[in-house]
């Protein structure tokens, strides 16, 4: 890291105080990091902050955290506030699609490098934008649905918040998995609008209700498809429904466990958490990094839900 004052400091007080300064100690580092999340309440987001900050007390750096509890404008606010604390980088995990953008603008306007995850304001990206591949897990996961389901279902989908980065691509990468699996038909979807448990409970309740020969049941979020797995408990149907996730949390990777859940995308949080830091740590030294570093997600079933939930990617 180019802490060029830092360094010339650390030496003079070196040379002032020998003993205290031997060798191979460990210089902290003052590095203030702003970590904009959309919503701390989401176990996604809680692991990319704790990955985020791991990866930080490691090095000596300090992250200042904002949650901004779903809320677009309150973001805004929250992140004109760590401009005006002097941070010298942002990880930016948009509240939603409306006015992702302003926090970007607002940083390069103060000289400020931004590393978004997860979701990346179409408009204004960030520096680097760091996520799951959700086109591909997504279409994955369809193909998978596919083959257990036998090729025949009727299918309704609780869609996550309209026009964020992985709804979008969720919902594309699905649609190119069912084009090739003509038996399973949609015959209805809606959107959440926080991604949130009770959401699925209430959405999958008002679909099971209109549509009870419902046979397939996607959440674009585990923590919507847990949500509808309780929905299907007190609606009492005479046949077996399927429910489908992504993410990985540990919840929903205990649902698929129990078999709650049939199965779920699982992300590379820890990882995706480590690698914003360090792409922080690399735009504040001035060095190139890529506009997109999309991470692979692995398809977990009950076969394969301990291997998960004993070691998170």
């Amino acid at each position: 890291m180019k802490y060029t004052f830092k360094a010339l400091v650390g030496a003079a007080s070196c040379a002032a105080v020998a003993l205290a300064c031997s060798a191979g100690m460990a210089q902290a580092k003052d590095v203030p990091i702003g970590l904009a999340v959309a919503n701390l309440q989401a176990p996604f987001f809680n692991f990319i902050k704790r990955a985020v900050n791991e990866a930080a007390e490691k090095a000596g750096d300090k992250v200042t955290t904002a949650d901004a509890n779903g809320d677009s404008a309150k973001q805004v606010s929250q992140v004109q506030d760590l401009i005006s604390r002097n941070i010298k980088a942002l990880i930016y995990i948009p509240a939603g699609a409306t006015a992702a953008a302003i926090p970007v603008k607002a940083a390069r306007k103060a000289h400020i490098p931004v590393v978004a995850v997860d979701r990346n304001p179409p408009t204004d990206p960030a520096d680097s934008f760091i996520a799951t591949d959700s086109v591909q897990a997504a279409k994955d996961l369809g193909d998978y649905i596919c083959k257990d389901v036998g090729g025949k279902g009727t299918m309704a989908i609780i869609q996550g918040q309209i026009g964020t980065t992985p709804q979008v691509d969720r919902t594309k990468g699905m649609k190119e998995a069912l084009a090739k699996c003509p038996g399973i038909k949609v015959v209805t979807r809606q959107a959440s609008k926080q991604w949130h448990e009770d959401e699925g409970f209430n959405i999958a309740q008002s679909m099971l209700q209109r549509n009870p020969d419902i046979t397939i049941i996607w959440g674009q979020a585990d923590a919507l498809a847990l949500g509808a797995a309780q929905a299907l408990k007190s609606a009492h149907l005479d046949h077996k429904v399927h429910v489908y996730g992504f993410d990985g949390d540990p919840s929903g990777l205990k649902a698929v466990k129990s078999g709650a859940i049939d199965a779920t995308m699982c992300q590379k949080t820890n990882y995706m958490g480590k690698l914003a830091y360090e792409t922080a740590i690399k735009l504040i030294d001035g060095k190139q990094v890529p506009k997109e570093q999309l991470q692979p997600a692995v398809l977990v079933n009950k076969g394969n839900a301990d291997e998960y939930i004993a070691n998170h990617p």
